[in-house]
């Protein structure tokens, strides 16, 4: 970049570009002063100001001013804000880093490239060129705009022939609302045929509802699009429309019924054997409790049955003497009478017969007499128990 002092640059300027009311002073005589004044004038006017873009959101935007040599400054402002500022003896000011320069020289101007990165839905609106003099400001306007989504619910659909359908194509999310329009096969679909309407959210972006009724005799591809301005191409979406008939109908039922009854055989065969495992559970789980409690009940018999034979073995070991039973002595004669067993609980006393003896004592042992009459009084009793 060239640097020259205010004369030079007015005599250059005024050399170079002079006007008409100049030349008509030189001619009468007016003097260089006026003339230089008048070229000075020119030399800060803006030959080329910048001009209308539409960017999509998230991308760059650039715009050009050119201004004639000899210019001091030259400021760039968003909707009246300034936002970089270049100094013709020091260059570009940067304050931040969305917002920054590139600059194009030659003999006669100097150009000012403005670039916006990541352009957001709030920056839209004018963009100004301005030298900080009368007059000498240029400007134009960015417009950001958004670009959404767009979906048909169904890739594919299966109708009946001369079956009417309504197709959905729905655009969100979008700055400005797009236009919406649909093809089939490849030709576009007359706008009579289907319904759009548009609607703004809270977040000022727009979103779009088309809406296409059909009778397809045929199978047919159609395509939903949606256009805006920042677009190079537009964005579409697609669905396929299937005429079926009732051949084809009939199989898609038979082979769903088909589906249905394997997928129902076999959930009910994983039921029908979870619930056997759980019964042969149950019915183990209770065999072996009851066996358990048999068990424990012949325990329970034997010990009652144990302690019951022990009362009774007491009972009859505690059982009651007579206590007046004196016992006999015992005398040994040469004949020992017999005597008829007794009767148990008997209280009679049976005298022995006198045809019947016994046979004599055993060798050695002495003989005693017994010829005193036995003791009809001594009786003896035995209690039971």
């Amino acid at each position: 970049m060239s640097h020259q002092s205010p004369a030079t640059q007015s005599r250059d300027c005024a050399s170079t570009h002079p006007t008409a009311l100049s030349r008509k002073r030189q001619r009468l005589g007016l003097g260089k002063a006026s003339s230089r004044r008048e070229g000075l004038g020119f030399c800060y006017s803006i030959l080329n100001g910048p001009t209308n873009a539409t960017v999509l959101a998230g991308s760059e935007a650039r715009f050009n001013c050119t201004v004639a040599d000899g210019w001091a400054i030259l400021i760039w402002l968003l909707n009246t804000n300034p936002v970089l500022t270049v100094i013709n003896s020091h260059g570009p000011i940067e304050t931040s880093d969305r917002f920054t320069s590139q600059s194009y020289n030659n003999s006669q101007s100097f150009t000012s490239e403005l670039i916006i990165h990541n352009t957001q839905l709030n920056d839209s609106g004018k963009i100004e060129c301005s030298i900080q003099k009368p007059g000498g400001s240029s400007f134009a306007f960015l417009s950001v705009q958004v670009n959404g989504s767009l979906l048909i619910k169904n890739s594919s659909l299966i109708v009946k022939e001369n079956t009417t359908v309504e197709i959905v194509c729905e655009a969100l999310g979008w700055a400005p609302a797009p236009d919406i329009t649909w093809m089939t096969n490849d030709s576009l679909i007359d706008k009579l045929r289907y319904v759009t309407q548009q609607s703004q959210g809270s977040n000022g972006l727009h979103n779009a509802l088309s809406v296409l009724t059909l009778t397809p005799m045929n199978t047919e591809i159609l395509t939903c699009l949606a256009v805006i301005e920042a677009l190079p191409n537009p964005q579409n979406a697609t669905i396929a429309v299937i005429v079926g008939n009732s051949t084809l109908e009939s199989d898609y039922s038979e082979d769903s019924t088909s589906t249905w009854v394997i997928v129902l055989a076999v959930v009910f065969s994983i039921v029908g054997f979870i619930l056997l495992i759980i019964l042969i559970w149950v019915v183990v789980r209770c065999c072996c409790l009851k066996k358990g409690s048999t068990y424990e009940n012949e325990v329970r018999k034997i010990s009652i049955k144990k302690k019951t034979d022990d009362h009774l073995g007491n009972r009859q070991r505690s059982g009651s003497e007579n206590q007046g039973y004196i016992p006999e002595e015992q005398h040994y004669t040469g004949q020992i009478p017999t005597i008829v067993s007794l009767p148990p609980m008997s209280t009679k006393f049976t005298v022995p017969r006198p045809d019947l003896h016994t046979s004599s004592a055993p060798k050695g042992r002495p003989q005693r007499r017994t010829d005193y009459p036995i003791n009809p009084k001594k009786i003896r009793n035995v209690t039971h128990v």
